[in-house]
C-alpha cells in the first residue's frame, strides 16, 4: 500500500506579512516547509512526498529543499482546494496525506495514529478539544457557545486516495471548503478523528513565527578563561575601563583580560573556536589593538547564527587593582558592547588567597560563563 504526503505551500501568506509567502521563512535553521517535508521524508510508513507550490515561486522552493529527493513541485491554483486537487491528480497511490506548509513540526506520533484510522475509515483528521470559552463576537462581547463536543481540526489529514479524489470531484466548484476533511464528509465518507497536538498549530500571524523560533532554540553554554602577567604601567583596561594601577598587564592587543575571556565564553557557545583562532597573536595588525573588537566580532557571529546571548557571568581574579569601586563601570561597558541590558551581565571579583601567581601578584586572571540560544540546527 502505497502512502504519499501531498504537501499544499502555494499560498501567498499575506496575513503573516514579511517579506514573501510564510512558507519560505527561516525557522530554527531551515525554512517553515523544509520543516514539514523532512517530518514526512523521515516517516517509515510514508513512500513519498510531494509539495504544491504557487506560480512564480520556483526559485524560492528550490532554495529551500536544496538536495532533498523530491518530484518536481506541482504549481496549484488560486485556491487551497484547487492546489490539493491539482496535487491529487499528479501523485497516485493508496493513501495520501494532505497538510498545510504552515504546519512546520508533524509529530511522527500523529501520523501513526492516521495511518491506523484508516484501516477503518476513508479519512481521518487529528484534533484537540477547545480550551477557551467560545462567545459571539462583534463590538460587544455576545452569547457564549456551547463548547461541548467542539474540537479543532489540524493537519495533516489523511485519506484513501480514490476516496478524496472522489470527494472533490463533486464537490460544488462555487463554494470553498475549509478543509478537504468537509468535502468527504460531503460527499458520505467517514471521518475518524485521533488525537492531534499542539505542536501541529499553524503558523498564520508573524507572533506565531516568533514563538516557534523561540520554541525551537536550545541553549548552549560557553566558558572563557584567560592570563595576562603585569608590567610596568601606570593603568590596567578590564573590561573596556582604564583602572589606574602601578603596571599595566602585557598582550600582543590592549591585553584587557575580561574581554579576552567574554569572547572565548560566547565563540565557545557557538562552537567556534578561540580568539586566537580569529585573531592570530602572530598578526601585526591586532598589536594593541582595542578588545572591544574582538567582542563584537564574537558577538555579531552568534547574531549572524541566529543566537541570542541571554547571560554573561564574569570573575576577575587578582589581588590589586580593587575591582570593587570600578565594577558597575566595567558592567556598563560589557553590556553597551554586546548591545544587551546590564541587569544580563554580571561582573564579580575574588582573589585566591595570595595563593599562586594572581596571589603573588604577577597577573590577573579571568574566567567567564556565556548563555546562549541558537537555533536547534545550528
Amino acid at each position: 500500500m502505497r502512502t504519499v504526503a501531498l504537501i499544499v505551500a502555494a499560498g501567498s501568506g499575506i496575513r503573516m506579512g514579511g517579506d514573501g509567502p510564510k512558507q519560505y521563512a527561516m525557522l530554527g535553521g531551515r525554512t517553515v516547509l523544509a520543516h514539514a517535508i523532512d517530518a514526512f521524508l523521515s516517516h517509515p510508513g510514508i513512500d513519498a512526498v510531494q509539495v504544491v507550490i504557487g506560480d512564480g515561486q520556483q526559485a524560492v522552493y528550490e532554495d529551500a529543499i536544496g538536495d532533498r529527493p523530491l518530484p518536481p513541485p506541482v504549481i496549484g491554483g488560486a485556491t487551497r482546494r484547487a492546489s490539493v486537487a491539482a496535487g491529487l491528480a499528479a501523485i497516485g497511490g493508496d493513501r495520501v496525506l494532505i497538510h498545510d506548509a504552515a504546519r512546520p513540526v508533524v509529530p511522527a506520533a500523529v501520523i501513526d495514529r492516521l495511518l491506523t484510522a484508516l484501516d477503518t475509515a476513508d479519512g481521518a483528521v487529528p484534533v484537540l478539544p477547545v480550551a477557551d470559552t467560545l462567545a459571539m463576537g462583534g463590538d460587544a462581547l455576545g452569547d457564549v457557545v456551547p463548547r461541548a463536543g467542539l474540537v479543532r481540526v489540524q493537519t495533516p489529514q489523511a485519506f484513501r486516495t480514490a476516496a478524496i479524489v472522489a470527494a472533490h470531484a463533486a464537490w460544488d466548484a462555487a463554494v470553498e471548503a475549509t478543509d478537504d476533511a468537509q468535502m468527504l464528509r460531503a460527499a458520505g465518507g467517514p471521518v475518524a478523528i485521533v488525537d492531534g497536538d499542539a505542536a501541529l498549530d499553524k503558523l498564520t500571524h508573524q507572533r506565531d513565527l516568533t514563538d516557534a523560533r523561540a520554541r525551537m532554540m536550545v541553549v548552549r553554554v560557553g566558558s572563557g578563561f584567560d592570563v595576562h602577567a603585569f608590567a610596568p604601567g601606570d593603568h590596567v583596561i578590564l573590561g573596556g575601563v582604564v583602572v589606574p594601577h602601578a603596571f599595566r598587564l602585557m598582550g600582543h592587543s590592549d591585553a584587557d583580560v575580561v574581554l579576552h575571556t567574554i569572547t572565548d565564553a560566547i565563540l565557545g557557545a557557538i562552537g567556534d573556536g578561540d580568539i586566537g583562532d580569529h585573531f592570530p597573536p602572530s598578526d601585526p595588525q591586532w598589536r594593541g589593538a582595542s578588545s572591544d573588537r574582538f567582542l563584537v566580532h564574537a558577538r555579531d557571529l552568534m547574531a549572524a547564527r541566529g543566537g541570542i546571548l541571554d547571560h554573561v557571568d564574569v570573575t576577575i581574579i587578582c589581588e590589586a587593582p580593587k575591582v570593587g569601586p570600578h565594577r558597575a563601570a566595567i558592567r556598563t561597558s560589557i553590556a553597551r558592547l554586546l548591545q544587551l541590558p546590564e541587569r544580563r551581565i554580571s561582573v564579580k571579583a575574588t582573589t585566591t588567597e595570595r595563593l599562586g601567581f594572581t596571589g603573588r601578584g604577577e597577573g590577573i586572571a579571568a574566567q567567564a560563563v556565556a548563555t546562549v540560544r541558537l537555533p536547534e540546527d545550528e
